[in-house]
């Protein structure tokens, strides 16, 4: 019989399959010479760290950015309430609204649904860990491509959501070699296909904004306050993943499909959401920081990894929003 530990560190569950207890994988990149897909990123930035996050904010996180919308007297709690109520009020849901969230992370908004407002949630994802960590907690999870899912999948819907998730859908090749607006169409069109007409959407998303510099110049062995090392750097946490430049770049590749009604900034909010959760990251807690001893030998051992503890240390994003290299979207949209 497995013990307590095995079972925290050892999960096998249906088709997800053996998730291994220690970090797997390396951040080289693409143009480096390493092969990416979207699964394999997806275990590499989420599933490992999935310990890390579960005992840092908890087993259905809620890990994404918060809506302070300038009150910063209002606790990390609030504010992400705040902002699931702002989601339920713009896209009408209510006890028994059929819902589906791309790229559902660890669960939160499928808990808040659930236990909160009686809505039939579902969500799918890529990393292992994430929906390991889903269907523990008994959520309608499964292990699924969130760019393409279709109606045959599981029907229409009322809504759909996607929390952070369209920032994986575009991959640095598909930048470099001209196709992020086709692949940007081809999710618009999955998503178009899963509601009725005046269905609605809502998405939040990083974007590249005004500082961002051109990825020839990104460098991890520039000196370590520049920006074109926080973006290599950024880069090794994400390393098949490229943002849009801008919300409207996302309006404008959504529009054969959505009209948007709502556009707001989240840029500060995320400043505010990181800065709350790097607390939560150092807080005292025995299994999380033996999970942290744990890594010492492979720190010593992998230089790539190095990499991954400085992100963990440094907080890239948040440097990126706080020197506006990167916005952050909250966007409604309509189906026409």
């Amino acid at each position: 019989m497995a013990t307590e530990n095995q079972k925290e560190t050892e999960v096998e569950l249906e088709d997800i399959g053996h998730i291994p207890a220690t970090w797997e994988g390396s951040s080289v990149s693409a143009v480096e010479g390493q092969e990416w897909d979207k699964s394999k990123e997806m275990d590499f930035t989420y599933t490992n760290l999935d310990k890390f996050i579960r005992f840092s904010l908890g087993e259905n996180a809620h890990f994404s950015n918060a809506m302070y919308d300038g009150d910063y007297s209002m606790t990390l709690d609030q504010a992400q309430l705040r902002k699931y109520e702002f989601v339920c009020k713009w896209l009408g849901i209510k006890k028994g609204t059929k819902i589906i969230d791309l790229g559902c992370g660890w669960g939160g908004w499928l808990t808040y649904l659930r236990d909160a407002v009686g809505a039939d949630g579902y969500g799918v994802n890529l990393s292992r860990g994430q929906v390991a960590s889903c269907r523990r907690n008994g959520l309608n999870v499964y292990l699924k491509d969130a760019r393409f899912v279709k109606p045959t999948d599981f029907g229409e819907f009322e809504a759909v959501t996607a929390f952070g998730s369209f920032e994986h859908v575009a991959s640095v090749k598909d930048y470099l070699d001209g196709n992020q607006d086709k692949v940007y169409d081809d999710y618009f069109k999955h998503v178009y296909n899963l509601l009725p007409k005046g269905g609605r959407f809502y998405m939040q998303s990083m974007v590249f904004s005004k500082n961002m510099l051109p990825y020839e110049q990104f460098d991890i062995n520039a000196p370590k306050d520049s920006d074109a090392y926080i973006l290599a750097l950024l880069t090794k946490h994400n390393p098949d993943s490229w943002l849009p430049y801008g919300h409207e770049h996302i309006i404008r590749v959504a529009a054969p499909y959505f009209k948007n009604i709502f556009y707001s900034s989240g840029r500060l909010d995320y400043v505010q959401t990181n800065k709350e959760w790097t607390k939560l990251y150092y807080k005292w807690n025995l299994k999380k920081y033996l999970w942290y001893a744990s890594l010492i030998p492979k720190y010593f051992k992998d230089r790539e990894f190095r990499h991954q503890l400085a992100v963990l240390r440094i907080r890239p994003n948040r440097v990126c929003f706080e020197r506006e290299i990167m916005d952050h979207a909250r966007l409604v949209f309509e189906k026409v």
